[in-house]
């Protein structure tokens, strides 16, 4: 746990990145904030919450807040940070709800959301390359990650039976690797 971040920095990021991000995929511009340009965490540090705050039910990107203000402050932290991330989009919904008829009335909005989404999937794009180098560290990795792309993705098994086999027997076969380099 960092202690050199003030909760003042932490409120102030995560209200930032709540109230200006739209469509979701905050995890990528959570990166880049947290690890890229402010060093509070390692990319390591940073992935393996990702994949928790992935795998536990709720929204990723206020699972990641959480995670990453537990992981500087305690539990203070992790509060501050999701309150930081929900404020100022609590506060633009109820707003856009108030003048959606009016937004509706402009010919260029729906172009507007549509640009919108296309940087949100272009940061996704980032997010899943970053995370691919670093957790491909070796053929169990990568076979996983190629196994649960392709069973979920190409053939569109269930996601909750592809990680409920794959991810124990990956775990498992990292275990005894990492045993057998001891």
């Amino acid at each position: 746990m960092t202690s050199s971040v003030s909760l003042f920095s932490l409120y102030a990021l995560f209200f930032r990145i709540g109230l200006f991000s739209f469509g979701g995929q905050l995890t990528s511009w959570i990166h880049r904030e947290v690890v890229i340009m402010r060093a509070w965490m390692t990319d390591d540090e940073f992935l393996s919450g990702l994949a928790l705050a992935q795998i536990l039910p709720g929204v990723n990107s206020t699972n990641t807040a959480v995670f990453v203000g537990q992981h500087l402050r305690g539990f203070l932290g992790a509060c501050v940070a999701l309150l930081g991330m929900l404020t100022g989009p609590f506060f633009a919904v109820i707003l856009a709800a108030m003048s959606y008829h009016v937004l509706m009335g402009f010919d260029a909005f729906p172009s507007v959301i549509e640009g919108v989404a296309a940087v949100a999937l272009g940061m996704l794009a980032r997010m899943g390359l970053v995370a691919g180098q670093n957790a491909a560290r070796g053929f169990v990795p990568a076979a996983a990650m190629a196994l649960t792309f392709i069973s979920v993705g190409v053939m569109k098994w269930p996601m909750l039976y592809v990680v409920a086999v794959i991810a124990p027997l990956s775990v498992v076969l990292c275990y005894w690797r990492e045993r057998e380099h001891e």
